[in-house]
């Protein structure tokens, strides 16, 4: 008998090889340069992802949990405010919303998209609102022209959650380019990753590009000159020089995601499984490509014994968690969203798997 043929859930080494003369160049660049705080590849890859998200700024920060944070501390959402998220999101939402000293306020998901149910988030609006943060979950953007409507009517900020968007559009526009700003991460496994942490945030606002800039760097407008208490939240020029680099094979990378996610798609459709669906306003970027089983333990098992690498988003939801018993929500808060995380299985994606490989996949889940 041969070995197995084994399929990691994501595989950075191969996007990496495919890459590699250019990043060795970038990173020995700045290397060479000793510009290794806000050098000049930050302010080069802030304009191109700005430039790429279509909005007039973008500011280079630490990680996407900083950028959500200093995004709410740019509209001086603090403490008292209140902010309205899905209830089905990484904690790193609520956290940096806890950050400001405001409260997270979570509301239930659609059932077929996965993202917040936009028809709930009216019933969790109180006088203390200040902002909604909707979250573009597994690279699929959320509804946002009904978010944007309420948002509206009631006088609210909107700061999309696009850590796993990037690219992403809704209605044409690009995730990042709809809400008042929007926080972007880059931790390795994102579709634009760095080879460490970091983070943008995107805005057409000048005045909040200029706070996030002091927001980042101790408050200073220049060396020495503290207009506000900032904290030390840059994007180090190292990771920018490598997603400079990566940003121009974005498109190509989430291209090639699409056609894995059709595969997907075509090849799963006789599998006993809920398989993403995609709303006509949304072309998703497939961050990650996730179904529902019955039985997901199960499957995840079998998966695992024939050689294919699973990943769970998430598996216990945030109000459920000791970290926000704060909260007062028991099991039954959010119906949908409890469900689903017994139910949700993300199977391997990334720009280089090969057609074998999915096909491995789906055989494996037939004989389960």
């Amino acid at each position: 008998m041969g070995e197995k043929l084994q399929v990691p859930f994501v595989d950075l080494k191969a996007q990496r090889a495919t890459i590699k003369d250019e990043l060795d160049a970038a990173i020995e660049n700045v290397i060479a340069n000793t510009a290794f705080i806000l050098g000049p590849d930050v302010a080069k890859f802030e304009e191109a992802f700005a430039a790429f998200c279509g909005t007039k700024y973008a500011v280079g920060l630490d990680s996407g949990t900083s950028a959500l944070e200093l995004a709410l501390r740019a509209f001086d959402i603090g403490p008292g405010d209140e902010v309205i998220t899905a209830a089905n999101t990484y904690i790193a939402t609520a956290l940096a919303i806890s950050y400001v000293g405001a409260t997270p306020v979570l509301v239930d998901i659609h059932p077929e998209t996965y993202n917040i149910n936009v028809d709930l988030i009216e019933d969790a609006i109180t006088e203390r609102t200040k902002a909604i943060m909707p979250v573009h979950l597994y690279g699929q953007p959320a509804d946002m022209d009904p978010i944007l409507a309420i948002a509206d009517k009631h006088g609210l900020i909107v700061i999309e959650d696009s850590a796993q968007a990037h690219g992403a559009r809704y209605k044409g526009k690009r995730a990042g380019s709809i809400g008042h700003a929007a926080g972007f991460s880059f931790y390795p496994a994102k579709n634009l990753g760095a080879y460490g942490d970091g983070g943008a945030v995107t805005t057409n606002d000048p005045t909040v590009a200029d706070k996030l800039r002091m927001l980042r760097d101790y408050g200073q407008t220049k060396k020495y000159h503290h207009q506000i208490q900032g904290f030390n939240r840059r994007l180090d020029t190292l990771q920018a020089a490598i997603l400079r680099v990566k940003l121009q094979y974005l498109d190509e990378w989430n291209a090639a995601r699409r056609a894995h996610a059709q595969r997907y798609h075509e090849l799963l459709a006789d599998v006993e499984a809920h398989l993403p669906v995609v709303p006509d306003f949304a072309e998703p970027v497939w961050h990650l490509y996730v179904v529902r089983v019955e039985d997901r333990d199960g499957m995840r098992a079998h998966l695992a014994e024939n050689g294919v690498g699973t990943g769970i988003h998430y598996p216990i939801p945030i109000h459920l968690q000791p970290a926000y018993a704060e909260l007062g929500l028991k099991e039954g808060a959010f119906p949908v969203t409890e469900e689903y995380a017994k139910q949700l299985l993300s199977l391997p994606m990334y720009p280089e798997i090969s057609p074998e490989l999915i096909e491995h996949v789906y055989s494996v889940m037939k004989e389960f």
